[in-house]
């Protein structure tokens, strides 16, 4: 279904959390109350580290610079290199090579607008993704194409969406597949934008980023990398996210940004700049999901269901072999909520995703229901 925005000639998907209304509904009605798994929102409390430097620069009279501030610039730049690998330009350079953005959902949204790809053209996303990647092509009057492996051709394409870790399915690419798609976006002069949001959170194995000088080599031309402290640092509600990659994309988006004012309020951009110099608390964060991962998981599988990829990131990404929606009124009868992959794609339509976000407690009561 989609819905006609007034007055305005784009046609956007309905929201999808919507659809779970009855779903949630019926869960309510369990003895032990709701588990809901389906958005993955943090719970956990915000480190102090992030709420003593918000508190200490609330005196912000002026505006803030939408291209950061050069002690959160470089920070991040730090936390690139000692957490990812990666070594951006000069962050303090007049083309940036990073800067801050309001969380990372309004740049997916915004990034094929921002970088002047409006009215035309094809947007590649995956074949299982995160809705806000077609969103975005759409507000930008553009179309999409789902496909894992790079196209043939590059007709029409004008950007490329990449998700390693995976949103939903935790799925994470290899040196290879990423090389492919960073030699095939440089040949065909396509940008190639990767969404790596839960990048830090890997189970089985380790995720690389585009940027790493093993997939992007010397320099980062004509890529792009988003990621965000929502996850890592349990602050989503500060809406903090970076962008960072080829300087001369970066300072395209830049200058759009400034000029429709989005600008990072200056205390949440100190609150970043005193997580991303610190590491203690996104290692105690990454501990507390991966022992929710270990016990959900456990339990899944005791169920009877099957788990897939879900090697990194914080869902498992769940099939009993049948259509998503007959998985999720199971569920909802042992008072379960989780999201149906068809959110993601024709291609989920016969799994799940189950969130690692909800408390221990609430996790152990999801355990103790799909045990019985």
């Amino acid at each position: 279904m989609t819905a006609q925005l007034p007055g305005a000639p784009r046609v956007l998907p309905d929201f999808p959390w919507d659809a779970l209304d009855a779903a949630r509904e019926r869960a309510a009605q369990h003895p032990g109350g709701v588990v809901d798994l389906s958005i993955g929102t943090p719970v956990d409390a915000t480190p102090a580290l992030l709420g003593e430097a918000l508190a200490a620069t609330g005196n912000a009279p002026g505006y803030p610079a939408a291209l950061g501030t050069a002690a959160l610039r470089t920070a991040a730049a730090g936390w690139l290199s000692r957490r990812l690998g990666v070594t951006v330009a000069d962050p303090l350079a007049a083309d940036p090579s990073v800067i801050p953005t309001v969380g990372s959902k309004e740049l997916v949204a915004l990034l094929p607008t921002l970088l002047g790809l409006s009215g035309g053209g094809t947007v590649l996303i995956p074949s299982v993704a995160y809705p806000t990647y077609e969103v975005g092509a759409v507000v930008a009057g553009l179309t999409i194409r789902r496909t894992d492996v790079p196209p043939p051709d590059a007709d029409g394409v004008v950007l490329v969406w990449l998700n390693s870790p995976g949103n939903p399915h935790g799925r994470v690419m290899d040196d290879d597949e990423l090389r492919a798609w960073v030699d095939w976006g440089r040949a065909h002069g396509v940008p190639v934008a990767a969404d790596e949001c839960y990048v830090t959170l890997g189970w089985d194995v380790e995720p690389r980023s585009l940027l790493h000088p093993a997939i992007a080599g010397d320099d980062h031309t004509g890529l792009l990398a988003v990621h965000s402290l929502s996850k890592q640092s349990s602050a989503a509600g500060y809406r903090g996210g970076l962008l960072s990659g080829d300087p001369a994309l970066v300072r395209r988006v830049w200058e759009v940004r400034r000029h429709l004012g989005l600008l990072v309020p200056t205390p949440v951009q100190a609150a970043m700049t005193a997580a991303l110099a610190d590491d203690a608390h996104v290692d105690a964060q990454r501990d507390r999901y991966r022992s929710r991962r270990d016990r959900l998981a456990g339990a899944v599988r005791t169920a009877g269901l099957r788990i897939d990829h879900s090697e990194a990131g914080l869902y498992l990404w769940v099939t009993r072999d049948e259509d998503c929606w007959a998985t999720i009124g199971w569920l909802a009868g042992l008072g379960v909520v989780a999201a149906p992959g068809s959110f993601y794609g024709p291609a989920g339509a016969r799994h799940v995703r189950m969130a690692l976000t909800a408390t221990d407690e609430r996790i152990d009561a999801a355990v103790e229901r799909l045990a019985g």
